[in-house]
C-alpha cells in the first residue's frame, strides 16, 4: 500500500489512472497487462464486548480479492505493477526494465 499522502498513479502514454480507478478504466486506458496474478487476503478484527461483569469477544474476518497486473512498456522503461483490491486501484510499484 502507498504511504499516507502518496497516491497510486499509473501512466500509460499520456493517460493516467489514479487511486480508486476501476479495472475496466485501466483496461480502456492501458490495454491488457502482460500478466495478471490473483490472490485473496484476509484480515481479522477482534472486538471485546462488556455487559456488566460479563466480557466476551467476537472475531470478524474480511476477505478481499487482490489482483496484480504487470505492464511492460518496453526496454527503456521500468515495468509497472498495478495492484487492485476488490476491483479498485490501490497501489502502483515499479518492477525491472521491460523487454
Amino acid at each position: 500500500m502507498p504511504l499516507r499522502g502518496e497516491a497510486a498513479t499509473l501512466r500509460c502514454g499520456n493517460k493516467l489512472i489514479s487511486d480508486g480507478a476501476s479495472q475496466s478504466d485501466a483496461l480502456m486506458k492501458c490495454g491488457e497487462p502482460m500478466s495478471k496474478h490473483t490472490r485473496e487476503e484476509s484480515t481479522s478484527t477482534r472486538n471485546r464486548v462488556r455487559e456488566g461483569k460479563e466480557e466476551s469477544s467476537t472475531t470478524q474476518t474480511v476477505t478481499v480479492q487482490v489482483e496484480e497486473w504487470t505492464y511492460n512498456f518496453g526496454p527503456n522503461r521500468l515495468m509497472q505493477v498495478a495492484v487492485f483490491t476488490d476491483g479498485k486501484l490501490t497501489d502502483v510499484r515499479s518492477a525491472g526494465y521491460g523487454k
